[in-house]
């Protein structure tokens, strides 16, 4: 073997990385990847799934920059897999392919009335601010007071979006469709509800901090959530972050409330039971208050507490979706896999086929976790030889004749470079960073010049 052609779907952070990782990895053959994304730019949920006043996490795009700029990889955006690209295709033209495709539908919340008009998905909340470009460009924001159903940082992002003021989010790269849409909203008060304790939450104390920055939002919470028994008061003691946290929801219980127009309530030991209705619309939301249970869970108490709001949020995690050809764990949301080797019905290796990033291993993690994950999948690329493709038409320009007989109008790193400055451009006329390009078409337009 004297090259390796790697296809990568999914230009992403866990893809990327895996790139990279191969790239910088000593070896005794050349590598060639493509890298191919069904949106016409790249960076997955770190463009599409990071809030759009959180800068900072979005510093990581610089980082994914510099390996896209070194020249050795090749991205195809606006290529979906199962169509434009199939598991046939990527088998004439490549020796193995890696499938980063993350997770980006809601986990389902199986409670009666979670399918009222006025009940919604996190993520596809998220999508919408964040100007994605497979979501309507308008959202429903008709409710005064809302419920979120969920204590990781996922929930604390919808509920500073809803919550903030809208001018406050102009300095950001926010899309304008989204920001007249907040400007409409009637949003008075937010409700954040986790059924654990405040020192079992899945957020980080950065979020938890920025929550309650927020100008002219008043913070509440209650304090019979912070009558800590003997395993909270140890963990505090143990674990840095809780600590932090435990420190913030200290100072806000000291803060005078009761000025501000805007309010966002934290409940927690809140187990949700049903999203209440009349006429087919949420108008309420019913949970259980739960107690801890002295082995790091919770149990219900079987007091029961209604609150009025006209919307429902789920922030109760992500989930995959299925690839064509390719197995896939309906319980998990993943591609069932050995340490990145998918694995078939029968739990045996599939060839050539490997997964990285949350379709591997389900949504859990941080930018840390995405590395070492494409790592342990890239020594096993590395390892698996014997398994390869022998690809019939390993030709680079192969891949390329083949989108374009089929009509397919994919976009590459030129043209994102393109689109890229022409974002900056429209911000830096108003006076922002960036100003995205929401419609698919004119993201395609402008990246093919």
């Amino acid at each position: 073997m004297t090259k390796l052609r790697l296809a990568i779907v999914g230009a992403g952070p866990a893809g990327i990385y895996a790139a990279d990782i191969l790239l910088k990895h000593e070896r005794s053959f050349e590598v060639s990847i493509d890298l191919f994304d069904q949106l016409p730019a790249p960076y997955g949920l770190v463009r599409y799934g990071v809030a759009p006043d959180h800068p900072r996490i979005k510093g990581i795009i610089n980082a994914l920059r510099d390996v896209l700029d070194s020249g050795d990889i090749r991205i195809f955006g606006n290529v979906r897999y199962g169509t434009d690209i199939t598991l046939d295709d990527l088998k004439r033209h490549y020796n193995a392919v890696i499938f980063a495709t993350g997770a980006v539908r809601d986990a389902a919340l199986d409670i009666p009335g979670i399918d009222l008009e006025g009940s919604y998905g996190a993520a596809d909340f998220v999508s919408w601010y964040d100007g994605h470009p497979d979501v309507p460009r308008e959202w429903p924001l008709d409710a005064q007071s809302v419920a979120v159903i969920g204590n990781g940082n996922v929930a604390l992002d919808v509920a500073r979006v809803l919550a903030k003021h809208p001018e406050d989010l102009l300095p950001t790269e926010i899309p304008d469709n989204v920001l007249a849409g907040l400007e409409a909203s009637p949003v008075t008060d937010v409700h954040v509800f986790g059924r654990r304790g405040p020192m079992q939450v899945k957020f980080t104390p950065l979020e938890l901090r920025e929550l309650g920055e927020l100008r002219d939002v008043d913070m509440l919470v209650h304090d019979e959530d912070f009558e800590y028994d003997d395993a909270a008061r140890a963990a505090i003691a143990s674990n840095k972050q809780l600590f932090v946290i435990d420190k913030v929801f200290t100072q806000w219980r000291a803060r005078e409330t009761g000025q501000a127009s805007r309010r966002l309530h934290l409940h927690f030991y809140s187990k949700p039971v049903e999203v209440l209705g009349e006429d087919g619309r949420v108008v309420g939301f019913r949970y259980e208050r739960t107690r801890p249970d002295g082995a790091g869970g919770v149990v219900g108490t079987g007091e029961f507490r209604e609150v009025e709001v006209q919307a429902v949020y789920r922030a109760v995690g992500y989930f995959g979706s299925p690839l064509d050809g390719i197995p896939f764990d309906e319980r998990h949301g993943v591609i069932p896999n050995h340490e990145g080797r998918v694995l078939d019905d029968d739990n045996a290796v599939v060839p050539g086929v490997y997964a990285t990033g949350w379709i591997k291993r389900g949504p859990v993690g941080l930018i840390g976790h995405t590395k070492s994950d494409a790592m342990e999948t890239i020594q096993h690329v590395l390892n698996g030889q014997a398994g390869w493709w022998s690809p019939a038409e390993p030709d680079e320009a192969a891949v390329i004749d083949l989108l374009r007989s089929r009509g397919v109008l994919y976009t590459d790193l030129e043209g994102w470079r393109r689109l890229d400055a022409h974002e900056q451009e429209l911000g830096a006329a108003r006076g922002r960073d960036r100003i995205k390009v929401v419609p698919r078409d004119e993201m395609v337009r402008i990246s093919r010049d």
